[in-house]
């Protein structure tokens, strides 16, 4: 397989086509997911040269594995799960099929990417402030981050303890469901993860007439047009295949990324204090940096952040009362050019790395299921069409509910994957 656009870090050989319901499939995993026999890179140098194979499969994997799905490969991914612009440092920029002088997004890029370029049907990923949904969203792609503690994460480098996400990549709704469908349920292996049965997806012959709140506020400031554009077009969309529309407010969204910011730094770091003090120039440089921050946070900090989580996830739970789906930008622009420090926003410069994430952040931090849809509109110019995405939300453990709908969208044309095909 050819890689110009620095997808993988590891390509493996095709074997034998296994059986199973997924059989005929293939699949690659973003390079914090175990494979024996591998080093698990977490896209750093560090991990490289210590040198440490992994013993079996992560269980995410494993479990693909035995649906039929074959493994292509290794992915390429910020370091530590740190970023979302997959720009690093040790492995290279993984590129945008849609235009290779942009970023795929991250920091799950090289999995996305892998989608929509049509070089695997399905990708594991994993979301801890919005590493499946950016990347998603500026790949065009259907990108699942489900329930904190739905999925295991057995056999999966962590970042976040607190926040970390194990996710899926597809380039429709019906496969995205059946690959949901072959990695859940307990997990032994995770006494972490939340011990849900199976919840197989079944899609409705129609769309229900769900209720469906559009998120203003925090969420309809600091994005460009073409996010306000997706949005607006997913709306009509729900509302033409006969849900209700009205807006929503999550009072608490802005705090929710500040304390998510501080979380992430502060338990991230915590995780590297070893090396970041006897290695530290074997760190990428943006997350060295971040990370070091992090550990001069004071430790009331973090306490502070579980406090807001508690708040807003209470705000959150008290919105479903009133709606079974709410809706948001998933980026707020669409993909920069790589190597772009900043992105202009409403007549402001502010930073790339810092804000593609800001939609997906407060929804991560308090742990609710959400997956981006990519809107069929165009962007960034009648010689750049650029993909982008909208975020659908649904209450605890409603996965089922993200996918259904997801499904119809696609079925009437209003969302859908662009580009290559398998």
């Amino acid at each position: 397989m050819i890689d110009p656009l620095n997808i993988f870090t590891t390509l493996l050989p095709d074997g034998p086509t296994p059986d199973g319901p997924l059989a005929g499939t293939s699949f690659a995993a973003k390079d914090l997911f175990d494979v024996a026999g591998h080093v698990t890179l977490a896209g750093s140098k560090i991990n490289a040269d210590d040198g440490k194979v992994a013993a079996q499969d992560a269980t995410l994997v494993a479990r693909l594995k035995a649906a039929g799905c074959r493994l292509a490969g290794m992915t390429n991914m910020d370091e530590y799960a740190y970023g979302f612009a997959t720009e690093n440092s040790h492995y290279g920029t993984t590129r945008n099929p849609h235009d290779p002088s942009r970023i795929a997004g991250g920091s799950s890029g090289g999995s996305a990417a892998a989608v929509a370029a049509g070089l695997v049907d399905i990708a594991l990923g994993s979301d801890t402030n919005g590493s499946i949904r950016v990347p998603a969203s500026l790949c065009g792609v259907y990108g699942l981050k489900p329930t904190f503690g739905r999925l295991s994460r057995a056999g999966v480098y962590p970042f976040v303890h607190s926040l970390d996400h194990a996710g899926l990549f597809a380039r429709t709704p019906a496969m995205l469901a059946a690959a949901y469908d072959a990695v859940q349920g307990p997990d032994p292996r995770d006494p972490a993860q939340g011990q849900r049965p199976i919840e197989p997806v079944t899609f409705a012959p129609d769309m229900p007439p769900l209720r469906v709140g559009v998120l203003g506020g925090f969420f309809a400031q600091g994005a460009a047009p073409e996010a306000h554009a997706a949005l607006a077009h997913v709306a009509d969309g729900l509302a033409g295949l006969g849900c209700t529309i009205a807006p929503a407010l999550l009072t608490g969204a802005s705090q929710a990324r500040s304390a998510a910011f501080c979380m992430t730094a502060m338990e991230g770091a915590s995780l590297h204090r070893t090396d970041l003090m006897t290695r530290p120039m074997d760190f990428d440089p943006a997350v060295r940096d971040r990370m070091l921050a992090g550990l001069l946070m004071p430790a009331d900090l973090l306490l502070a952040a579980r406090r807001v989580r508690r708040i807003v996830a209470d705000q959150a739970r008290a919105l479903f009362a009133d709606f079974d789906l709410l809706l948001s930008p998933a980026t707020p622009c669409s993909a920069p050019r790589i190597g772009e420090a900043t992105i202009e926003i409403e007549g402001k410069a502010v930073p790339v790395r810092a804000n593609l994430g800001m939609f997906c952040q407060p929804i991560s931090f308090i742990g609710l299921p959400a997956i981006s849809v990519p809107a069929l509109l165009v962007s960034g110019g009648a010689d750049t069409p650029l993909p982008i995405g909208v975020q659908m939300i649904a209450p605890a453990w409603a996965e089922a509910r993200l996918i259904d709908a997801a499904h119809h969208l696609h079925r009437a044309g209003i969302t859908g994957t662009t580009g290559p095909t398998p």
